[in-house]
């Protein structure tokens, strides 16, 4: 297992897909938009999509889908599908509640740090009362630069009060990894269906899920 460079004082959890299993949700939504005009939907545009800000993430679908719409039009449909299931068809991540509560006892510091739109954000912590978990939400809308720019987890460590150094980032995504690393923080990887490992190997670490032995091994003292 790699070495923290300095000891772990708080910890980064980035959101969708790491927090809650969204990108199963999108890449619904994402397929049957695209075949309403007669395409398809790869892991290959969710993989240029996730983890990146509205900005890029839009873009990149209008041009790998070869579609002539605008991307605005585009993620603003999106948005609309996702809405309409999001309250019922996300649920938390296998472990999320373990590890919050043992980081609790240990008095480690918490924050959400995710590409998505704050209120977004909020909206579906909020649904499973995961708030009060989490010193604060920082969105993506919320920085000029998005992930894999680090200025989002550069500003979470300072609102935690550590040097990025001696904070967790929890990750899913390569946007979201090179991020944290560009950030100067120890990151550990957790994949997914939709974000496997062979895209996560510049993490310092991986684990199952987030309640492996691994993650908490780290603030063993």
């Amino acid at each position: 297992m790699t070495t923290p460079a300095a000891p772990l004082r708080a910890v980064a959890f980035d959101m969708d897909g790491l927090i809650f299993d969204t990108e199963a949700l999108f890449f619904r939504v994402a397929a049957e938009m695209l075949a309403d005009r007669g395409k398809t939907f790869t892991h290959e545009m969710m993989a240029a999509m996730i983890g990146r800000p509205e900005s890029e993430a839009g873009p990149a679908l209008i041009a790998m889908a070869g579609l002539t719409e605008s991307p605005e039009a585009l993620l603003a449909e999106a948005r609309q599908r996702f809405d309409a299931l999001v309250d019922t068809a996300v649920h938390p991540m296998p472990g999320l509640f373990t590890l919050l509560g043992r980081l609790q006892e240990l008095g480690i510091p918490r924050a959400v740090a995710t590409s998505t739109r704050r209120a977004y954000a909020l909206r579906l912590l909020g649904n499973h009362r995961l708030i009060e978990h989490f010193a604060f939400v920082l969105g993506g809308d919320e920085v000029s630069r998005g992930k894999p720019n680090p200025e989002i987890y550069q500003t979470a460590a300072a609102r935690l009060g550590v040097a990025p150094s001696s904070m967790l980032v929890l990750e899913d995504s390569p946007a979201g990894v090179s991020a944290a690393r560009a950030a100067g923080a120890f990151v550990v990887a957790i994949p997914h269906d939709h974000s496997p490992a062979s895209g996560l190997a510049h993490a310092h670490e991986h684990a199952d899920r987030l309640d492996d032995p691994r993650i908490l091994a780290l603030f063993a003292s």
